[in-house]
């Protein structure tokens, strides 16, 4: 009690959390960074990630059997907010996934960690990107979220109805989609200015 008076929570607002923008690779970027990646497993996890839009968490926890070849999908189990969604499957990604599966071949985890019957770690996901990211010379930071922000800018460059993004992200609101929106209507009016 102060001031003869009690305070509660709510007599004060809670400080907004600052508004921040997607770091946006480009096409060019993007390849760039994936030719910097070290071995095949952290380019194959990485180009996961950004191929099919998935979260760091969603991409280490894939199994052999989420990768459905038949229809082209990838079954992400219990993603964020605990919901199961498929994402697409293109024929370049399943391509380098037939590749590394020759290679490698993971029996129950897709990307196997160093502990026997455990899945890669978050941080060596990092890490690996970390790596790339100082080797590829690109300035931008990039994090495997990052990858996922690219996924979604890139199909919403090419066309790809936002709700549609939304469904691949598993995006509950599609006001958290239209963040996407924001840096391609600002780069429409440079380029508009520029004519």
């Amino acid at each position: 009690m102060t001031l003869k008076r009690d305070w509660s929570d709510e007599d004060f607002p809670l400080p907004k959390r600052p508004v921040r923008l997607p770091v946006i690779l480009s096409q060019d970027e993007i390849t760039t960074f994936f030719e910097s990646v070290a071995s095949l497993k952290q380019r194959t996890i990485l180009m996961t990630a950004y191929a099919a839009g998935l979260r760091v968490s969603e991409v280490v926890h894939l199994k052999v059997t989420d990768i459905d070849s038949q229809r082209m999908v990838i079954r992400v189990n219990q993603g964020k907010n605990r919901k199961d969604r498929y994402v697409m499957l293109s024929p370049r990604l399943l391509e380098i996934l037939r590749l590394y599966w020759h290679e490698v071949h993971p029996r129950d985890w897709l990307f196997p960690g160093e502990m026997s019957g455990h899945p890669i770690t978050r941080s060596a996901v990092g890490l690996a990107c970390r790596i790339a990211r100082q080797r590829s010379g690109i300035q931008k930071p990039i994090t495997p979220h990052s990858l996922r922000h690219a996924f979604a800018t890139h199909l919403l460059e090419t066309g790809t109805d936002v709700r549609r993004i939304q469904l691949l992200m598993g995006h509950r609101a599609l006001s958290t989609t239209a963040r996407y929106y924001r840096p391609k209507v600002f780069m429409c009016c440079v380029e508009s200015s520029r004519r």
